[in-house]
């Protein structure tokens, strides 16, 4: 019997959200979605995330519209995916069960199939609320646990090895993992994902960590990863040959790099094992076709410039290269005989061969985050302070673990990264650690963002907020936003149904303005559109005598630039009548007959049909 493999595709949101900031266009997606529906994948991730900030801030188009036009395209096909932070949704504070469940049941009769739900803290009780409610309305509860790491802490001194000093003891383990599962399955989830944001699993620990995870839970278990550090590739193949259920990858032209794999190099992997994937592949590339000229329109329309992309390669119609069929098939040595070296080598020199982005060395020796170092450059960039980045990153072991060791996902990796850099900055300063610190950090120090997988100490808790004991967010304090009346739209509500007050509750700054400019421009077409009917309603209707004579009729449609004749002239053949602009040219209409002008039918600025009587000759 064939094996099956299900691959949830990511080009549509977390694709284009990892490469190209989350531009894509309405009508850039509308150009793929005839050829999604034929691919036939198990699921499409097509919302959630950055994409309903962004499709408001930077594109001024609706959401909820999306979702929507991309349901009613693709149908039953393929199950439409999107991401969602438990109690948090798309924000940072903890919604009432009221929104969650009005969110959810919204998103599902939009169109959504599954909802992967993940906390940033991996703490279960964040996600109890959206996983009821996912399955209240009959969405696809699908549960992350979120990848992360140990800190690197400094090595002990021999001096503190004399005193018995030692550093903390692992808490990523592989039982770690399988408890949140396990917690997770007896929630309901309906499947499993290992959700490795930050690329940082290594193909060893993939194919351990869902061997357990089979024998420990017995709903699916999805691999989603990114190839940032270089191991993504090598890590997606190690989870096939261990039996996961389902791979998240990207399109070609939207693979590798900050993204997925691409799902090209997973189809040949396949084929070799003797996997069926379920996606026709020829559909695939015509896809690839439409997300090939987007991929430039993006890099242009976003960074200025159409950056370097892979070889073109279509599994379909190219041979494989015989120096890539080599490594390919060195990668299924390697995986069936769990050389995880090997495979790591060959899968790495896969994706130089075609082209694919180098492994970012500085994020898989760091193991944080791309995005936090990042944003942690920017940050001392702006201040003007890089030298300090050293000491900055540092400092990361140190504040994670007093912070609760919360994994490195957003928003805790930007929380934890930015606070060691003000305390490099209050070292630097001659100023005591923790002196200058953000809201955010105290936020999760006191408990409001969920349980920290350390428990925090009572006293730094103290110090950084004022109180000993954990604090959770109080729900029953949560206002909804303002829904004032619009008078610059003739009075209507900002938010005029359920959609558009969720959208108004998640994001408010930004579903504000766009609300906004949506009701003002429909409320002044409407009033141009009155105006008018109103203005056509005043002008006596143009009466004229049944025809008798010979008419002079317009050859083609167009608009009248110029009348040559009035009532009672009289006409030879050949004479101009009148100047007709169609297809942007100036058209001399003349008279096949002589006569005397008997009416005219036509004034300037008039459009005419083919074939429409100009004026009448007796």
């Amino acid at each position: 019997m064939t094996k099956k493999l299900k691959i949830r595709d990511l080009t549509l949101r977390d694709g284009q959200q990892s490469s190209f900031a989350t531009r894509m266009t309405q009508e850039q997606i509308d150009r793929c979605l005839p050829f999604y529906k034929d691919a036939n994948f198990y699921a499409m991730e097509v919302w959630g995330g950055a994409v309903p900030d962004s499709v408001m801030r930077y594109l001024n188009e609706n959401p909820w519209t999306r979702l929507e036009s991309i349901h009613h395209e693709i149908g039953s096909v393929s199950k439409l995916t999107a991401l969602s932070r438990g109690r948090n949704l798309f924000g940072y504070a903890p919604y009432t069960d009221e929104i969650i469940d009005g969110f959810c049941r919204n998103a599902i009769e939009s169109g959504l199939g599954i909802m992967r739900i993940f906390d940033c803290l991996n703490d279960v009780d964040n996600v109890k609320s959206t996983i009821k409610y996912v399955k209240k309305y009959g969405g696809i509860a699908d549960c992350a646990v979120c990848y992360t790491v140990d800190p690197k802490y400094p090595e002990i001194s021999f001096w503190g090895k004399l005193i018995g000093k030692k550093n903390p003891a692992p808490v990523f383990t592989d039982d770690y993992f399988i408890g949140k599962a396990k917690q997770l399955a007896e929630l309901g989830a309906d499947m499993i994902t290992i959700k490795d944001m930050s690329g940082l699993i290594p193909p060893r620990r993939v194919s351990t960590l869902i061997k357990k995870l089979k024998q420990n839970v017995s709903i699916p278990i999805d691999f989603h990863t990114h190839c940032t550090p270089g191991y993504g590739l090598a890590s997606v193949y190690a989870a096939i040959a261990a039996g996961v259920d389902v791979v998240d990858t990207n399109c070609w032209w939207f693979g590798g790099g900050t993204g997925a794999p691409a799902l090209e190099l997973v189809y040949i992997f396949c084929q070799k094992l003797g996997i069926d994937l379920g996606v026709d592949m020829k559909a695939v590339s015509k896809i690839n076709e439409q997300l090939k000229s987007i991929r430039s329109e993006l890099n242009i329309s976003v960074f200025g410039e159409d950056k370097p992309a892979p070889k073109p390669f279509d599994p379909v119609t190219d041979e494989i290269p015989a120096e890539a069929a080599a490594l390919l098939d060195k990668a299924v040595t390697a995986a069936q005989n769990e050389d995880f070296d090997t495979l790591l080598e060959a899968a790495q020199a896969i994706e130089a061969y075609f082209g694919f982005p180098a492994p970012n060395k500085l994020v898989q020796e760091a193991e944080i985050p791309g995005g936090m170092y990042s944003n942690m450059v920017a940050q001392l960039k702006s201040l003007k302070a890089e030298e300090i980045l050293p000491r900055a990153m540092e400092l990361i072991p140190p504040v994670r673990l007093s912070a609760g060791l919360p994994p490195l996902v957003t928003p805790t990796s930007q929380i934890v990264g930015a606070q060691a850099v003000s305390c490099a900055l209050d070292e630097k300063a001659g100023r005591a650690m923790y002196t200058t610190k953000s809201s955010q950090f105290v936020s999760l120090v006191k408990g409001e963002y969920g349980h920290t997988p350390v428990k925090i100490d009572p006293e730094f808790r103290f110090k950084i907020c004022g109180v000993r004991e954990e604090t959770p967010y109080d729900t029953s304090k949560y206002t909804m936003q303002p829904n004032p009346e619009l008078p610059q739209a003739g009075g209507v509500k900002l938010a005029a149904d359920e959609k558009e007050v969720l959208l108004l509750e998640l994001f408010p700054a930004v579903a504000k303005t766009f609300l906004t400019n949506a009701k003002v421009a429909a409320y002044e077409s409407e009033q141009a559109r009155i105006a008018a009917e109103k203005a056509a309603a005043a002008e006596p209707a143009k009466e004229f005598l049944p025809i008798v004579g010979e008419t002079v009729n317009a050859p083609l449609p167009g608009r009248i630039l110029e009348v040559k004749v009035k009532v009672g002239d009289k006409i030879a053949r050949d004479q101009e009548v009148v100047v007709l602009e169609a297809m942007k040219m100036e058209n001399s209409i003349t008279s096949d007959y002589v006569g005397t002008v008997r009416q005219i039918f036509v004034e300037v600025g008039d459009t005419v049909p083919s074939d429409g009587p100009l004026v009448e000759l007796e």
